[in-house]
Formats: structure tokens, sequence, C-alpha cells
């Protein structure tokens, strides 16, 4: 049987508008251990951010915490559908070089799936340990660690 993304995505998806400051989002990625969050206005994907573009966008490039999101995050979006399989979102994850995917639906953001997500699910444990493995063995220029602006 094929599972698709909803069997095991994540629901409780945090998301934040783009004009919400740079600090506000570091603190509920804190409050909430979550290493990315989408960025969403109207309901809409707009861009998502890592804790490596807070890092990398703001921390490294001496941007202060009252500058917008909008300012560090990626907006090369990689996303899947709820519909997907799982095998088709670690195929899509390992090509883009990816932890985390939001999952997409009517161009509003239904849940999230992270390579952890697939690791716990018995049947998926090939397919995550594949991805993460060509994960860390290449790098995108596209990917959300992407320095160029």
């Amino acid at each position: 049987m094929m599972h698709k993304l909803r069997d095991i995505m994540s629901t409780n998806v945090t998301a934040v508008n783009p004009q919400e400051n740079v600090y506000s989002v570091a603190s509920k990625m804190r409050e909430q251990n979550i290493g990315m969050v989408p960025v969403v206005e109207n309901g809409r994907l707009l861009g998502i951010v890592t804790d490596r573009d807070l890092v990398t966008r703001g921390i490294a490039n001496k941007m202060p915490n009252s500058r917008s999101v909008r300012d560090i995050m990626s907006t090369h979006i990689v996303s899947g559908t709820p519909d997907m399989t799982v095998d088709e979102a670690s195929r899509i994850m390992a090509e883009a070089q990816v932890r985390r995917l939001p999952v997409v639906e009517n161009n509003q953001v239904v849940g999230v799936v992270s390579l952890g997500d697939l690791a716990v699910n018995q049947p998926y444990q090939d397919e995550a340990s594949q991805a993460l493995s060509e994960i860390s063995e290449t790098h995108n220029p596209h990917a959300s660690n992407d320095l160029q602006s």
C-alpha cells in the first residue's frame, strides 16, 4: 500500500507573516523546537525560513533582529501535496537538498513533512536514509542555504 503525505505529515504548522521580525521568528522556532517556518500572506505560501537562514542571512550578515523575515526568507520553495506518495516526497527532498517539505493544497500550507517523519515510519526508513545521505553529500545552490541574494 502506497502511503500518502497526508498519512504522516505534521498538521500543527506554525506559520509567520513576512512582516514579522527576525527575533520573533527565532523565538517561535526555539519555543516549539522547530527548524523551519513557512512564511504565509493571506493564506498563500511566500517562502520559508530555516534555522540556517537565520544564521547565514541574518546573524552572519549583522542584520538587526528588528528586520522583517521577508529579508531572510528563502523564496525558492520546494513543496509537496497531501496526495503525493512518501516515495515521491523523499525523491523531491533528496533532489532539492531539503530536510523539511511544506505540504500545500490549494495554495494553503496544510502540513510539513521532515526526514524525521519519514524515518520514524517503519516502511520509509530506506527512503529517509537515502534522502539524508544524498542531502549530506551534495549541495544545491537553490536550497535554503543559498547565500546569494
